[in-house]
């Protein structure tokens, strides 16, 4: 994460970078990820055209993800290695509360 934007990698194909300045970051839902239907062996993409994941070869292996509400239709969704650092950060960097975000319907990714 930069000072003034959080930077999703490998998010556009083949492998792009979405930059969202943290003014335009409306909430941060923190997900679980397990089971098939969470999309826990999903690298990249998704099945649910609300949200997308960026490519995270190792998220099979990860048990915590965030959904990043932009205000969108569409809404990134990212899984750090560090799941409670980076949440700690982002809330304060974007400014955000705890439970913030439009809640997640359905299977995750």
């Amino acid at each position: 994460m930069r000072p003034d934007r959080l930077e999703i990698h490998s998010y556009y194909f083949p492998f792009g970078t979405k930059s969202v300045p943290y003014t335009q970051i409306k909430g941060l839902q923190r997900i679980e990820i397990k089971g098939v239907w969470s999309g826990k062996w999903r690298i990249w993409g998704t099945g649910n055209p609300r949200y997308w994941a960026n490519l995270d070869t190792n998220r099979p292996k990860k048990k915590v993800g965030f959904v990043v509400d932009l205000g969108r239709n569409v809404s990134p969704i990212v899984t750090p290695d560090m799941p409670d650092e980076f949440e700690s950060v982002l809330r304060d960097r974007a400014d955000l509360g705890a439970g913030n975000a439009r809640q997640m319907k359905g299977p995750f990714i």
